[in-house]
C-alpha cells in the first residue's frame, strides 16, 4: 500500500483538434508526402523526477498527420500519399516532388515546472524535399510554439492538448511562409512551374 501511495501517476494526452485549410491560391504542382512511422506515431514521454508530480505521455502522431494532410491538401493542386520513402525505380503517380517531415524535438513546460500559469509546447521539425527517385532537393528546419493559460481550461490534460494544437497551427502557418523562402525550394518550384507550362 505504501508503494502504491508513493508511486507517481502518468497523465496521457492523445492530441486532438481542428485544423483549418490555409486560405491561399494552391500552388499548381503535384506533391507527394511520406510519413515515416516515427512521425505518424510520434509520442513524447517525460518521466518526472518528483514523485509528487506526474509522468506525461503526449501522443501527437494522429494530429500531426491530420494537420499536415489538411495543410498540404490546401497548398498544392495535387497531393499523393506514398507508402514508402521515394527512391530509385519509383513507379507511382507522376509527381513534382515529395515532402518527408520529421519531428526533431518536442519540449513542454507546465506550471508545476515553471511556477507560471501557462502550458507551453515547442516543436522542432526537419523537412526533406525529394525527387521521386529519392534525390535531395532541399532540407530545412522549422520551429513552432503553442501555449495555453490554465485559466481557460478545467484540467492539465486539456491544457496540454490545446497547447499542442496551437503549436501545430503555428507550424502550419510558418510552413506556408517558409516554403517559398528557401532558396533551393524557390528555384525548384520555378523550374517545376516552367515545365508544367511547356
Amino acid at each position: 500500500m505504501l508503494l502504491l501511495l508513493n508511486a507517481c501517476t502518468t497523465k496521457q494526452v492523445i492530441v486532438e483538434g481542428k485544423f483549418p485549410a490555409p486560405l491561399m491560391n494552391k500552388v499548381p504542382i503535384s506533391m507527394g508526402v511520406f510519413y515515416e512511422d516515427a512521425f505518424a506515431n510520434h509520442e513524447f514521454f517525460d518521466e518526472t523526477k518528483n514523485r509528487q508530480e506526474s509522468d506525461w505521455i503526449v501522443k501527437t502522431g494522429q494530429a500531426q498527420v491530420a494537420m499536415w494532410d489538411t495543410l498540404f491538401g490546401g497548398m498544392f493542386e495535387g497531393l499523393e500519399h506514398l507508402p514508402s520513402r521515394p527512391g530509385p525505380g519509383y513507379s507511382g503517380p507522376p509527381l513534382d516532388g515529395v515532402l518527408v517531415p520529421h519531428i526533431e524535438e518536442l519540449q513542454y513546460a507546465i506550471p508545476a515546472q515553471t511556477n507560471v500559469k501557462v502550458y507551453e509546447i515547442w516543436l522542432r521539425y526537419r523537412f526533406e524535399l525529394l525527387t521521386t527517385e529519392g534525390d535531395t532537393i532541399a532540407v530545412w528546419s522549422m520551429t513552432a510554439y503553442g501555449k495555453t493559460p490554465t485559466a481557460f481550461l478545467q484540467s492539465s490534460v486539456k491544457a496540454v492538448n490545446l497547447a499542442a494544437v496551437m503549436a501545430l497551427r503555428d507550424a502550419g502557418a510558418h510552413f506556408v511562409i517558409d516554403f517559398t523562402n528557401h532558396s533551393a525550394v524557390r528555384e525548384w518550384l520555378q523550374q517545376s512551374l516552367e515545365r508544367s507550362n511547356e
